[in-house]
């Protein structure tokens, strides 16, 4: 790595690769964040019903999903959208783990919730509203949880490596950076998707990267290119929002894709995975591959 960026991100130093640390493996469960296999987290932006979560967990599963993301607690822009379900969201996602067999993630809005959280979640969640909310990174850090670090929206990589620093200086080595889009002047799409950040990150710190297309893009029809841009940018996973019936969401149905449309992403990975020497793996009833399916 150039002295350069050791000079510029100076005040985050256990975050840049070295040496002794050229790259951070993240365990949760029986998988591995940062390893061999490219790990793609997907599911509802927001826990609805328990017929909903479940029949998203089976499906991302069978398509090669490792992770079932879902919302309990959501932080929406107007006070009257859907803010989650809370504890029974969190109940509903515990008992998707068990029946799926997939690892959880969920967002930890408030310090005083982080006992509650890492109580059902594997990985906490940090959004983009509270990528400096030091109060709650120090909290995340200290329930012994992965955390999963979502870039702000307007916070540059200084920014956004300063915060990851905090959780490793609060005893806590599994952070995972996770990219998804900037605020910048255009406005065609809900944020503008850093993939520059993401080749960056690879080349100067020793944490997993993971991409987040959905929220990036805010139009699901742009999910799959930005998942395949993400992948050749060198992500480590993905972070997909995903739903049964997309367009009777109760939050982000505009950005979330339907289940065959999933499928399709998924497939339309492998080849860029096989460039990289990494494969999808599946698990019983896929099915045979959607029509359009790259691969």
């Amino acid at each position: 790595m150039r002295d350069s960026w050791h000079e510029r991100f100076a005040d985050s130093p256990d975050v840049l690769k070295s040496a002794r640390r050229p790259q951070t493996v993240v365990p949760v469960l029986d998988l591995e964040i940062g390893g061999d296999e490219f790990i793609t987290m997907a599911g509802p932006c927001s826990v609805e019903t328990e017929f909903q979560l479940m029949a998203t967990a089976n499906h991302v599963r069978r398509a090669g999903a490792r992770i079932l993301r879902g919302g309990a607690f959501k932080p929406r822009s107007s006070p009257y959208s859907f803010q989650g379900h809370g504890l029974a969201g969190l109940k509903m996602l515990a008992r998707a783990r068990e029946e799926s067999g997939l690892a959880i993630v969920t967002e930890v809005m408030s310090e005083d919730d982080v006992p509650l959280v890492a109580e059902y979640a594997d990985i906490l969640q940090i959004g983009t509203r509270n990528m400096e909310n030091y109060s709650l990174l120090e909290a995340a850090a200290r329930s012994g949880r992965p955390v999963l670090l979502k870039r702000g929206m307007m916070a540059t990589i200084a920014d956004w490596l300063r915060s990851a620093q905090l959780i490793l200086d609060n005893g806590n080595p599994h952070v995972i950076l996770c990219e998804r889009g900037i605020r910048t002047f255009e406005t065609a799409m809900r944020n503008t998707f850093d993939v520059s950040a993401i080749a960056l990150l690879k080349q100067i710190s020793h944490l997993p990267v993971i991409a987040d297309p959905s929220h990036a893009a805010g139009h699901r029809e742009l999910v799959p290119a930005l998942a395949r841009i993400a992948v050749a940018g060198g992500a480590d996973g993905l972070l997909v929002e995903v739903h049964p019936n997309p367009d009777k969401a109760w939050s982000d149905g505009e950005q979330s894709l339907d289940f065959a449309g999933f499928d399709a992403m998924m497939y339309g990975l492998e080849p860029w995975l096989e460039l990289r020497g990494q494969e999808l793996v599946r698990h019983e009833g896929t099915g045979a591959k959607p029509v359009g399916a790259l691969g």
